[in-house]
């Protein structure tokens, strides 16, 4: 008898049975653990994620950042992507972007790609080319819904087709239909910029990776219906109806290798002799063919498409020219831009006003790893440069928030060492509730209008509820300015730049722990100085359209961005404002402007801006908002949130009853960001340091109620009782295997015998 069947063939048919109904309740039960801990992985949520969205296969519609998915037998494969060539042309003024995606199909199958990809915040994208194979497709812009329309038509009629879609004015989505099995297809962007400028500096950033997003959960409201007779219910609103087209897929680092390849040249031609060429976060080879320009490329070739990459340049000279002034004509109008640096602050003999300055830092999971250092460096150095006349406060937010103190307190060497203990003591986790942390910094407890009211934002902006955050600062700004500054290697510079702006303040980028002290110093400079107000611009013959329609106040070293369309070149534009407490004016000669090119673009690109910020402001109808930029849109021939660039190749390639399948692939995360602090983690709401700390002094704790944490992860229940059925599945095995050996030696003592 060597095994359990022989006990129960021959000898004792009970003892086997026994045996197979405790290894069959066994089973049974590991059956049922193991399902429930497929279920529980399923349903695990990460911390970063205020939603309560569960893993699934991917679906045609559900756009991830620039990813290539292959479709086989039911379930999504990898396909393989090529990389991503920028190409940069700097003309004085403006830049001119070409990017071009690369994609192979592999497979056997005929392919739909869809995808998701950053490009500039000001950028006016205008311009989209797709070859596969051996045909060149250009794409024509339309309304966006008629863009859909075509698009999806010619991807059933199995004609080649492609359609790019605007989800945020930096997040863009490109969908190509039918490529053929083997084929190599190419996508062309191409958009125009201006070139930013602060003090002698200028500078270009392209966006390279789209970086998760914190998407807030829609808010359930209850609701009485009993006006039709229908009684009480609930409605849901969500602040990010297009989460879905805005989160992106992102590798795990430690699981695969660096996605997206990408190669990177420079085409600087400045207008003036060039100083110092810079990149801040890639190495790179400069070439100087003559004073004036500069061909800058990356030294390894190609780099992983996970972080922004920035470029800087001076003049030779010690000062950047003060004024420029460029024009171009198109069509039945001339178009001017006008750069204009008014001078330094310092020359006004009024006396700086005291302030009151309020900084608030995110320490949620997406600064994890660099971002975090970089935030805290930059917040202690800020708080080494209060003066003792000021006032201050801190909060810190990840979905929980903290106030340093109950209201703004001197900035004298105790207050500021207890906030230094504070701010040091700061981790990153848990989400990024943003909109609670800004309504608190805008609370003005003090309302002394003797004194300045700054608010210092440290932020990579990683939200997807922006729209949410602009409408707080407009309801609640007052008589606070908002800067804005934008931590790590990706941030999200749409919401730093309309913050800003909506707040009357500034926007601040820093990208590394190196540029800590340079970029708070010029940050400073501008928070220490009275701003340049009450600017106008005014047109002596022509008839202009200027843009902004309302001109904000300049902080020193940064220039008067203007942009005009005019009815004629003529006569001069004089500009007028107040330098601290003393009038300033300057007039430029239309005629001495130099030719420069995509201004028409760049004008209109600001204008539907405008349009936009009227909308937020409540200065214009929301209809009155579309119709506006659709017809800015349409007369430019560029991308907005109403239209689209589609084209369609009118041959059908694909074979009738060849099926289409869908194509994605994942992309990097932001370089610096901890991968397990966005999605390893859940939100963990223990009490922070500073409560610690007061709970410990004896102090009261200012803290605003943590918001509901979601339900503990469960196992699923089931309908049998698993831990019974294994307990006796067990027991009935021992016991079969006592009695097994007991009946065993009583054989072998009767053989014996």
């Amino acid at each position: 008898m060597d095994n359990y069947d022989t006990v129960d063939s021959h000898e004792h048919p009970w003892l086997g049975r026994l045996i197979k109904v405790g290894l069959f309740l066994l089973a049974q039960s590991i059956a049922v653990l193991l399902v429930s801990f497929v279920a529980l992985l399923v349903s695990f949520e990460t911390s970063w994620s205020a939603t309560t969205e569960q893993a699934s296969l991917l679906q045609p519609g559900d756009a991830k950042s620039g990813s290539l998915l292959l479709k086989q037998d039911g379930a999504y494969t990898e396909a393989i992507r090529l990389g991503i060539d920028v190409d940069i042309t700097v003309s004085g003024p403006t830049l001119r972007t070409r990017v071009t995606q690369a994609f192979r199909n592999p497979t056997r199958d005929w392919v739909e790609a869809t995808y998701v990809y950053p490009l500039a915040t000001d950028g006016a994208v205008d311009t989209l080319k797709m070859v596969v194979g051996d045909r060149v497709i250009v794409g024509d812009i339309k309304e966006r819904q008629q863009a859909r329309i075509i698009y999806e038509q010619a991807r059933r009629d199995g004609q080649k087709a492609a359609l790019t879609e605007q989800e945020r004015p930096n997040i863009f989505t490109n969908s190509v239909a039918n490529i053929g099995p083997g084929e190599t297809v190419l996508v062309q962007i191409e958009y125009q910029e201006p070139i930013h400028q602060s003090g002698n500096e200028y500078s270009l950033r392209v966006p390279l990776v789209v970086g998760p997003r914190y998407n807030p959960a829609p808010i359930v409201q209850s609701v009485d219906f009993r006006k039709d007779g229908s009684g009480w219910g609930a409605t849901a609103s969500d602040p990010v109806p297009d989460r879905d087209r805005i989160s992106p897929e992102v590798a795990d680092p430690a699981r695969s290798a660096p996605l997206n390849p990408t190669s990177i040249t420079v085409h600087l031609n400045s207008g003036f002799a060039l100083g110092e060429v810079k990149s801040h976060h890639h190495n790179v080879k400069i070439e100087s063919p003559d004073n004036r320009t500069r061909v800058v490329t990356l030294a390894d070739g190609t780099v992983p498409a996970d972080r922004d990459f920035e470029l800087t340049w001076k003049p030779v000279a010690e000062k950047a020219p003060s004024v420029g002034l460029f024009r171009e004509h198109v069509g039945d109008a001339d178009y001017l831009l006008a750069f204009v640096t008014p001078p330094a602050a310092e020359q006004a003999t009024q006396k700086p006003l005291p302030r009151e300055v309020v900084f608030v830092i995110d320490n949620s999971g997406s600064m994890g790893g660099t971002s975090i250092e970089q935030a805290k460096a930059s917040l202690l150095y800020a708080l080494g440069r209060l003066q003792p006349n000021d006032r201050f406060n801190v909060i810190r937010f990840d979905d929980t928030m903290d106030v340093l103190f109950p209201t703004s307190l001197p900035a004298d060497a105790a207050h500021v060492g207890e906030a230094t203990s504070f701010v040091r003591a700061l981790q990153a986790r848990g989400g990024t509730e943003m909109v609670p942390a800004m309504r608190a910094a805008l609370t003005d407890k003090i309302n002394d209008t003797n004194m300045v009211r700054q608010i210092v934002f440290l932020t990579d902006g990683a939200i997807g509820n922006e729209q949410q955050l602009f409408e707080t600062i407009t309801a609640m700004r007052g008589r606070s300015r908002i800067f804005m500054v934008g931590i790590g290697s990706a941030p999200n510079t749409y919401l730093m730049t309309r913050a800003s702006e909506l707040g009357r303040g500034a926007f601040t980028h820093i990208g590394s722990v190196e540029q800590v002290e340079e970029r708070m110093r010029g940050l400073f400079a501008k928070l220490e100085n009275p701003a340049v107000t009450g600017l106008s611009a005014k047109f002596s013959e022509a008839k202009a359209d200027v843009t902004p329609a309302i001109i904000p106040d300049v902080y020193r070293g940064e220039p008067l961005v203007l942009a005009a369309k005019l009815d004629k070149l003529a006569g001069s534009l004089e500009i007028k404002g107040r330098v601290g407490d003393r009038p300033w004016s300057v007039t430029l000669p239309l005629q001495n402007a130099a030719e420069g090119k995509g201004l028409s673009k760049l004008w209109a690109r600001r204008k539907i801006g405008d349009a936009e910020v009227a909308r937020t402001l409540r200065e214009m109808a929301p209809e009155d908002t579309d119709k506006t930029i659709l017809a800015l849109a349409l007369d430019h021939q560029i991308v907005t949130r109403l239209t689209s660039l589609v084209a369609v190749d009118k041959t059908p390639n694909r074979p009738d009853g060849e099926p289409l399948k869908l194509s994605e692939l994942p992309i990097n995360l932001p370089a610096g960001w901890d991968f397990a602090k966005v999605f390893g983690e859940r939100p963990q709401l223990t009490p922070t340091q500073l409560r610690e700390r007061r709970a410990d002094a004896g102090q009261p704790a200012t803290r605003r109620p943590a918001p509901v944490t979601p339900d503990a992860i469960r196992l699923p229940k089931t309908a049998t009782s698993a831990e019974v059925k294994m307990i006796a599945g067990l027991i009935m095995i021992v016991l079969a295997l006592i009695l097994f050996v007991f009946n065993r030696r009583r054989t072998l003592l009767t053989d014996a015998a």
